[in-house]
Parts: C-alpha cells; sequence; structure tokens
C-alpha cells in the first residue's frame, strides 16, 4: 500500500508543461489501483524514458460491469466512425463507399458519389465527421488519399448528404498535402474545435523524411483550417515565410488518432512508431514533435531511427509511448455519461495490439493503463463514444462492437 501511495504521489507531482491546458474543476482526483504493466514483453529498445511514467504505467481494472457485442458484420475494410445528431453511426469504407448503422445493427444504403478514392495500400476513404449542425446543413467532411500531381496525397474535403441518404452532393476539396509516390503513411483524423475549425492529421507517407520537418509540407503535420479550407485564425505560421498557415504542429509519423478533451477541448493524438516508439501527445500550437529526429522507436530493419536520440532541445517529449508497437489508431474520450468510471478517460484502438486501450490521465499524464477485448483476436481501426454514451468500436475484419455498461 505505501508502494502504491508513494507511486501515485509521484505521477501527480510530476512536472506539466506550464502552458498546457488547466485541468477542469471537478471532484477531488482519488488515484486508481495500479497493478503490474500490462504490457509484459521485452522492449526493442534499451531507451530510457523522460520521466516517470511515460510507458509502462501500472495497470488498472474497471470495475463497474460491462460488455461488449457485435452489433454488425460484413463490412468492407471500415476506417472512420462518427456518430450523426440521432444516434445512428456513420462508417467509412476504405474502398470509397459511407454505410449509415443503426446503434441496434441496422444498416442502410451505401452512400456514393465522393470524389475519386485512390483505394490501395494504406490509403482510401479515411474519416468522416459530421457537422455541428448536421440537422440544418446535412454537411459531412470526410478525409481520403487522392491521386494528385505525381503522387498521392491526404485530403479533406465536404459535401451534402442527400435528402435520401444515398450521395454526396457538391463535393468541396479544402485542403491537399504534398503529393508523394508512396502508398503508406497517410494519416487522416479530422475533427472540429470548438470554435468551428477542423483539424486534420497527416502522416510522413513514409518518403523523403525530412520534409516532415518542413513546414513548407503538409506532410506528418496537424492541420488546422476554417470550414472554407482557409488557415484558421489563430495558427502558429500564417504570415511566416516559407510555412503553410494550416499547420497546427510538425514532427509527426503517422497520426491515425484524434480526440478533443471533453471539458478542456485539449487536442490529444495517437501516432505510429517504427519498431517501437508509438506515442500518445499532447498537441500545442506550432511545436515540433520530433519525427525523425528523436524516437522512443527503431527501424524496422532494427537500426537506430536517425542519431537514435529521444531528446533533442526544442522538440516535445509524448505523454507516453509503447515499445514494443501496438499500432494505436483511432481514439476517443468518454464523458462519462452513463458510465461514470470512465469519465475522461481515452480509449484507443490498436492495430498490431489487437485490443482497446483504456487510459486514465490526470494533470496531463497517464496514470494506469487497461487491455479491454484483448481476446477478440480483432485489429481495432477506430472508437467513438455514441450519443447514449456507449463506445462503438470497428475492426479490419468488418466488425462493429457495442460497449457499455451492463
Amino acid at each position: 500500500m505505501k508502494r502504491i501511495l508513494f507511486f501515485s504521489l509521484v505521477l501527480i507531482g510530476a512536472c506539466r508543461r506550464s502552458d498546457s491546458p488547466a485541468p477542469p474543476a471537478e471532484e477531488p482526483f482519488v488515484p486508481p489501483p495500479t497493478g503490474a504493466p500490462v504490457e509484459t514483453r521485452a522492449p526493442h529498445t534499451s531507451y530510457q524514458p523522460a520521466f516517470t511514467g511515460q510507458t509502462r504505467i501500472g495497470s488498472v481494472r474497471t470495475g463497474t460491469p460491462w460488455r461488449s457485442q457485435v452489433i454488425f458484420s460484413g463490412l468492407s475494410n471500415p476506417w472512420g466512425i462518427a456518430s450523426l445528431p440521432d444516434g445512428r453511426l456513420l462508417i467509412t469504407q476504405k474502398p470509397g463507399t459511407i454505410r449509415i448503422i443503426s446503434t441496434s445493427g441496422t444498416a442502410g444504403a451505401t452512400i456514393t458519389g465522393l470524389p475519386p478514392v485512390a483505394a490501395g495500400g494504406q490509403g482510401g476513404l479515411l474519416d468522416i465527421l459530421p457537422d455541428r449542425a448536421f440537422t440544418q446543413n446535412r454537411m459531412l467532411y470526410w478525409s481520403y488519399s487522392e491521386e494528385f500531381g505525381n503522387g498521392r496525397v491526404t485530403a479533406l474535403a465536404k459535401g451534402r448528404l442527400s435528402d435520401d441518404e444515398q450521395r454526396i452532393e457538391n463535393a468541396t476539396v479544402l485542403f491537399r498535402t504534398s503529393p508523394y509516390p508512396s502508398q503508406s503513411h497517410f494519416g487522416g483524423r479530422i475533427r472540429e474545435d470548438a470554435a468551428g475549425n477542423l483539424i486534420l492529421t497527416t502522416g510522413d507517407r513514409a518518403w523523403s523524411l525530412m520534409h516532415v520537418q518542413d513546414l513548407n509540407s503538409g506532410n506528418g503535420k496537424v492541420i488546422r483550417v476554417q470550414k472554407n479550407g482557409q488557415p484558421a485564425s489563430g495558427n502558429p505560421f500564417i504570415g511566416q515565410a516559407n510555412a503553410l498557415g494550416e499547420v497546427y504542429s510538425y514532427g509527426h509519423r503517422n497520426v491515425q488518432g484524434l480526440a478533443l478533451h471533453p471539458q478542456t477541448g485539449s487536442v490529444w493524438i495517437s501516432e505510429m512508431g517504427p519498431r517501437g516508439g508509438d506515442e500518445l501527445n499532447l498537441i500545442l500550437p506550432g511545436r515540433n514533435y520530433g519525427w525523425p529526429v528523436i524516437s522512443y522507436g527503431l527501424e524496422y530493419n532494427g537500426q537506430p531511427v536517425g542519431a537514435g536520440i529521444t531528446q533533442q532541445n526544442g522538440m516535445e517529449q509524448p505523454v507516453y509511448y509503447w515499445d514494443p508497437s501496438i499500432a494505436p489508431s483511432g481514439m476517443t474520450f468518454h464523458s462519462g455519461n452513463n458510465f461514470p468510471e470512465w469519465k475522461n478517460n481515452l480509449f484507443i484502438g490498436t492495430l498490431a495490439g489487437q485490443h482497446i486501450i483504456r487510459l486514465v490521465l490526470h494533470n496531463d499524464r497517464v496514470i494506469g493503463e487497461e487491455r479491454l477485448l484483448a481476446s477478440e483476436g480483432q485489429r481495432f481501426r477506430s472508437i467513438t463514444e455514441g450519443n447514449d454514451g456507449a463506445l462503438y468500436a470497428i475492426t479490419d475484419g468488418g466488425r462493429l462492437y457495442r460497449i457499455a455498461r451492463q
């Protein structure tokens, strides 16, 4: 017991960035009991974390009874999932179509009419998001890989869902990254911030990696734009020479997870590393998150990434990292509605890990980790909180799960 108390106090007293969002005022925090870390495999590297609790934190276990069920199967390479105002779920399929499925598992017609999608490799139709005013304007936003110029790009587009819910009308592209002849690392998660701007994540495209550090490239970035595609007001590089005004942060490898804290609005991403070095990052405007200069992973051939360093002045540290890799993908915060134990916890789907991660956070630090649905043998591509307070997750195997309190 003394050891647990001491460990919790060390975590609570860990240094926070002075300009990170303040935690919301709420009931006094009670540290959860922690057991051995959930990861039992040997790490790929001998790198040491920059601070206590940056990796292999103690485990937690949900005490409230919960259950999961497959409510639909047979999806074709699903990638993105989001809730409509009426509670039904929008789900993208990588070949280039959208499905609407109710929370009871009833599927509507396949939605077509999107711009041509360059499906193949890791590319295709990616994430989707209804406008906050969807009930009035029926506007959808989506990301996808597109043939453009001399290669492929990550594109962000918008269009109106027809009244009969069978096609997209007046599709318009809002943003494109620089083209590269690669079918990998498109990123592609999208969210709407409190000001009504769109946030898009992009990958490094696994090509000529130092362009990730180039502010004049849209790859390996977090992008923030208005709904007309113009740079969002307050972006850190607007007006700077040799920099895109749309860039919000940079130095990212392949960001397939994006979520906004339900109370503070802070921006969080999950980022796939190479061999180990998967990251959870808290995004601050204008910051450099280090790839490919610093990393807690190795190249796929076992060699160090770059100079083999994990820290450098002017580059941000991940809040948390995983080694070996679990390949974190889509993620969501839980609001705590109907499930107070999960309030403000972060849930992340994993591909290589084949489970859903539950992270307990406090003062922008991870203080507990749990693995859910590890026995299902599924690559969990993305997860969202439904309007009913349940979690809904999609898998590469075409399944749609509902996870809720019993």
